[in-house]
């Protein structure tokens, strides 16, 4: 029931129940609904200040786990970039030197990735910074894991030949020699037995007998046999991979034929003294991608430490070529 109100008549000295009119009626009413209408403005801009809704809880939670994900998957980039810096330094400073590979060039692992709007749709996304700089991270990472990785299947099929390339290099002294009494003219700026001048000598040159043996320095293919009256004379040239090959000169006769694949120490010819020589001997050269380099360094499987310190004297030693 509504509740009555009374009013103290003065002059009657008695309560009168109090009639509204309409208009106070109206007025009272409007009251309320004023009242109403600010005390939710009131709360609609005041409360979410001091006290959160459900929706902004839930947002900042969701908001507080991205960042603590963000802070893991960071600290996990930072750990895999640097196991792949070590793989690159063991790659470059181990690896590839071991097995003779060319070292990558620092352009191609440290290159950027490419594209001006690669990440413009990211940054149209809330939080774009965090979510750009992470993937930025994340692509250098994978292009650099991934270069990494064709490396390594480089360097897998190099350590699957090594076995074939230690038997391929050449690795003996092309005829019997040890106590190198044989050895008459090294590689280096020599005199020319016919023109007396100084010309560059491009190979050893070993004394011997007519007939004396002459092996194959280590595993290949014979991919030249020639009969010649001047320069090399009878000579033959092998192919042994990897950049490797090596020709024999002067011999008297051969013993092998284009084509055929040889092993280190097989006959291959004799000494002789044909084409421009001046007494019986071999003439012997060892090329690295056709460029004529020192065969002294190539004895190992033959020489001790002691020989090779000796016949490094004895190529020390100006003389003249035969040849």
């Amino acid at each position: 029931m509504p509740r009555t109100k009374y009013k103290f008549h003065p002059e009657q000295l008695v309560f009168v129940k109090e009639r509204r009119t309409l208009r106070e009626k109206v007025w009272l009413v409007a009251k309320y609904i004023i009242a109403i209408f600010v005390i939710g403005f009131i709360s609609y801009m005041v409360f979410p200040i001091f006290i959160d809704t459900p929706e902004v809880r839930k947002l900042k939670r969701e908001n507080q786990e991205l960042l603590v994900n963000y802070e893991i998957i960071s600290k996990r980039i930072e750990q895999l970039s640097s196991v792949i810096a070590d793989l690159q330094k063991r790659d470059e400073g181990i690896y590839r030197i071991i097995f003779e590979a060319k070292p990558i060039p620092s352009s191609v692992r440290n290159a950027g990735i490419g594209g001006a709007n690669r990440y413009s749709e990211l940054e149209k996304l809330s939080n774009s910074k965090l979510i750009v700089e992470t993937t930025k991270k994340l692509d250098e990472l994978s292009k650099k894991a991934y270069i990494q990785s064709r490396s390594f299947d480089e360097i897998s099929e190099l350590a699957k030949n090594k076995e074939k390339l230690l038997k391929s290099i050449p690795a003996i002294m092309p005829i019997r020699d040890k106590d190198l009494t044989r050895v008459a003219s090294s590689f280096g700026m020599r005199i020319h037995p016919f023109y007396k001048v100084l010309k560059m000598h491009t190979g050893m040159d070993f004394t011997a007998p007519t007939g004396t043996k002459i092996f194959a320095t280590g595993d290949g293919v014979v991919v030249k046999t020639r009969y010649a009256q001047r320069g090399y004379g009878n000579h033959i040239v092998i192919d042994h991979g990897f950049g490797y090959s090596t020709l024999y000169a002067h011999m008297s006769k051969f013993a092998v034929r284009v084509g055929q694949r040889v092993k280190r120490g097989t006959v291959i010819g004799y000494v002789g003294n044909t084409g421009t020589s001046v007494a019986p001997h071999l003439h012997y050269e060892v090329r690295k991608d056709g460029k004529p380099v020192n065969p002294i360094h190539y004895y190992f499987n033959d020489l001790t430490p002691e020989q090779y310190e000796k016949m490094v004297e004895i190529a020390s030693q100006p003389a003249q070529s035969f040849d």
